[in-house]
């Protein structure tokens, strides 16, 4: 396949303010006809916030065709999403099979796609990007994938909004840097009102009595290295349940329980009490109905935090000590979204390294990320919230 000759980076001069959409496809094809293809194959959070890049070419091209690939796992999270008109799920078999991905990227070659958004940036990606025979291909820069790409486009290192460098990076993928002020995009799940009420009559027949608060505790993350000492969860939560007596709701995966019940054990008798901890969602969609209903949303970052965002609920962030804060803060406003990183409080232990590099030592800098650090700020939202 013939490759551009020029490959044009968003950020050389005089290009600032040009969208990355600027060029029309080579057939001359009208781009609000333009058949488009946006791959994010990536987690659950990263999935949910990547849908932000189609609801920006759904406002800027509303006739066109978008369709969306990700990883079957992470399908749940996007449903009835307006945004685009297709999911393509990625599915496991592409990975394990050579044959299989060679079907699926013959596939993605028939589609006849005007444009191809990648996201996600990896090999798989690359692939599919360039054998999709898209004429307009735009990816995040990487010197050693840039020539799959016509356009590519540098991440910036610090927002220029609450909105977070992950909500900006994306739409630098669409807009152009003098509109990334004014048309933020929040990501939005969608719920039908049959799983709400069907969520709503789960809780009631669990004992859950909705006229008091309801929180949701993101009590285990996705990995060691981004969960909270069990300990101190614990002590946050028996500060949660001593301020408010709300009802408690734990989010695990089935492999996680053992996790999460060392937590509840972990948590005094009185806040017991207030722990339903078999009442969870079987499947992500029945997880996401239920948080619906909750008030808030407290703990580790990761995919929980981003779905209580997207249902504009309120949260309470603990990050893990490697993860940038300013990357994945979304909306952070200090009443209805707050968080608090170790870097925060002891910003000694960084000096002049980036958390990103601390990574290995996670595990260490945890065990300094104690409550005494930590209730502080926990009790200052949960007192300012509404509940």
């Amino acid at each position: 396949m013939a490759l551009p000759k020029k490959h044009i980076n968003l950020t050389e001069k005089g290009e600032e303010n040009t969208s990355p959409l600027s060029v029309i496809s080579s057939n001359k094809q009208p781009a609000k006809k333009m058949k488009i293809l946006v791959i994010q194959q990536k987690m659950i959070g990263d999935v949910l916030t990547s849908s932000i890049i189609c609801e920006a070419l759904r406002k800027e091209y509303p006739s066109s065709t978008i369709h969306y690939i990700v990883n079957s796992n992470t399908k749940p999270v996007i449903l009835e999403n307006p945004a685009f008109d297709q999911i393509i799920e990625f599915k496991n078999e592409y990975r394990e099979s050579k044959l299989a991905f060679f079907k699926f990227l013959h596939q993605i070659r028939k589609s006849k796609y005007n444009l191809v958004i990648d996201a996600f940036g990896k090999l798989e990606s690359n692939l599919i990007s360039l054998f999709s025979g898209a004429p307009k291909r735009i990816s995040y820069y990487k010197w050693y994938t840039q020539s799959v790409y016509t356009k590519v486009i540098k991440r910036a290192s610090k927002p220029v909004t609450n909105a977070s460098t992950a909500i900006e990076n994306r739409l630098r993928l669409v807009l152009p840097e003098n509109r990334l002020a004014t048309d933020i995009i929040k990501p939005k799940i969608f719920l039908s009102e049959k799983e709400k009420e069907k969520a709503k009559e789960f809780l009631v027949t669990s004992n859950i009595d909705l006229q008091k608060p309801l929180i949701m505790i993101s009590v285990v993350g996705s990995e060691s290295i981004k969960t909270l000492p069990f300990e101190y969860m614990a002590k946050a939560i028996d500060e949660i349940v001593t301020i408010t007596d709300a009802d408690i709701l734990f989010n695990y995966i089935p492999n996680q329980e053992k996790d999460a019940r060392a937590v509840y054990n972990l948590t005094s008798s009185k806040t017991q009490k207030n722990i339903h901890f078999d009442v969870f969602g079987k499947s992500l969609r029945e997880f996401i109905a239920i948080l619906y209903h909750c008030d808030a949303l407290i703990g580790n970052e990761g995919g929980a935090v981003n779905m209580a965002k997207a249902l504009n609920k309120p949260t309470f962030t603990i990050f893990s000590p490697w993860i940038i804060k300013k990357d994945w803060n979304m909306f952070e406003d200090g009443i209805n979204h707050d968080s608090i990183h170790l870097i925060d409080v002891r910003p000694e232990l960084y000096g002049d390294t980036s958390p990103k590099k601390m990574k290995d030592e996670s595990l260490k800098l945890y065990k300094e990320f104690t409550p005494e650090y930590i209730l502080p700020k926990l009790n200052n939202y949960i007192k300012n919230l509404k509940l």
